[in-house]
């Protein structure tokens, strides 16, 4: 969320903009923003910043 966060504060796009970029509707990225985390699945954040043309890598380490 923080990564979807700091793009659309720094792409100097409108949040209508961005969500078009991510795939999204815009009151759908407004909830994001908002932190409303609940509404978001892994996938659909994961999604989203593809869309925004990041990549995403996940590390899964055993427990010490």
């Amino acid at each position: 969320m923080s990564k979807i966060e700091r793009f659309v504060r720094s792409s100097g796009l409108t949040q209508k903009e961005c969500a078009a970029r991510m795939g999204v509707t815009q009151p759908r990225l407004s909830d994001l923003l908002k932190g409303k985390i609940d509404k978001f699945s892994l996938d659909a954040l994961v999604n989203m910043l593809g869309h925004a043309g990041m990549r995403v890598r996940l590390l899964v380490k055993k427990a010490a």
